[in-house]
């Protein structure tokens, strides 16, 4: 199975939008990957927590089958836990898993 990870750490909108969401939409749509997670975590738990644009564009990205996860301490640090939960991005103590990632080189697109 081909699954990639996106690890979102930039915390600017625009690139929220126009990279993050639009390459994971269009990769499930056009079946370039299996599977597709999107891992939250610095800034963007924050950024996510308080844009509804963003919010919008991550369900109709779950609507392709887009799967969204987070840092836990992020979000724990940022006050952003409840708002996490509530758009339903599962989260985890992502350092371990991020590790285990990169040290079996598994594909993992940072930005």
């Amino acid at each position: 199975m081909k699954h990639l990870h996106i690890l979102w750490t930039n915390a600017d909108e625009t690139t929220g939008k126009l990279m993050v969401m639009m390459y994971a939409k269009n990769a499930m749509e056009n079946h370039w990957w299996d599977q597709v997670t999107v891992i939250v975590w610095g800034g963007t738990v924050k950024l996510l927590a308080q844009s509804p644009a963003l919010q919008e564009e991550m369900a109709q990205a779950r609507e392709w089958g887009v799967h969204f996860t987070g840092c836990i301490a992020c979000a724990q640090e940022l006050g952003a836990v409840e708002e996490m939960e509530r758009l339903g991005v599962e989260l985890y103590k992502w350092g371990p898993p991020l590790t285990e990632l990169l040290q079996s080189g598994q594909p993992l697109l940072t930005i």
